[in-house]
C-alpha cells in the first residue's frame, strides 16, 4: 500500500521497481530522463511516469501523491543531484535509499531540516540481501513467473559489437545488454 519513487528506470531502477510492485506497494513512480526507459518500466510495475527532462520531479510527484509525497525512495542512478531529488519526494517519517554508486569524492549536501522530520536516508549494497536466503527466495520467484529477469535484457551483442553495446549504454539505450560468447 505504500507510495514509491524510483529515480533511474535503468536495469537497477528496473529491479527496484520490481521489487516494489512484489512487495505490493500501491503507487510505484519511475523517474528518468529517457523516455523509451520510462514506457519499458511499466512491465517492471510503475504505475506513473515522469520524464525528469522535461517535468520538475517533486512537483510531479506530489501532484501524483496528492501531496502526500512518497513512504520510500530510491536513487537508482549514482547521482548526488538525484539522491536530492529522492529526499525531497519523501514524506515526513519516509526513507530515501541511496542506491546508485556517487563518483569518487562526491558530495551529498542536505538540508538538516530533512532530519527533523523524522525522515532516513540509507545507502545499500547489492539490495542489502542475505545471499543463503534471499538467492533460493528470488529463484523462486523466477521460476514462478513473478521476477522478470528475461525481460531486462534489451539487446544481445557479439564480443566484436562490444564498443557499439559501450556507446549504447553511455547513451541511456535500453535496460540490460549481454554480450554473447561464440
Amino acid at each position: 500500500g505504500s507510495k514509491v519513487v524510483v529515480i533511474g528506470a535503468g536495469g537497477v531502477g528496473l529491479n527496484v521497481l520490481q521489487g516494489a510492485a512484489l512487495a505490493g506497494a500501491e503507487t510505484i513512480i519511475a523517474v528518468d530522463i529517457h523516455g523509451p526507459k520510462l514506457e519499458h518500466s511499466m512491465q517492471f510495475g510503475a504505475t506513473h511516469l515522469v520524464n525528469a527532462a522535461a517535468d520538475d520531479v517533486v512537483a510531479a510527484v506530489a501532484e501524483i501523491t496528492g501531496g502526500e509525497m512518497a513512504d520510500y525512495a530510491f536513487e537508482a542512478i549514482g547521482s548526488t543531484l538525484a539522491i536530492n531529488q529522492a529526499l525531497s519526494t519523501t514524506k515526513r517519517g519516509g526513507v530515501t535509499v541511496a542506491v546508485g554508486v556517487a563518483p569518487a569524492g562526491a558530495e551529498l549536501t542536505i538540508d538538516p531540516d530533512f532530519l527533523h522530520q523524522d525522515r532516513v536516508l540509507m545507502g545499500c549494497t547489492y539490495g542489502s540481501c542475505n545471499s543463503r536466503a534471499d538467492m533460493p527466495m528470488l529463484v523462486d520467484l523466477y521460476m514462478a513467473g513473478k521476477l522478470k529477469l528475461d525481460e531486462l535484457i534489451s539487446r544481445t551483442f557479439s564480443l566484436d559489437e562490444i564498443n557499439t553495446a559501450f556507446e549504447l549504454l553511455d547513451q541511456g539505450e535500453g535496460a540490460r545488454s549481454i554480450i554473447k560468447y561464440g
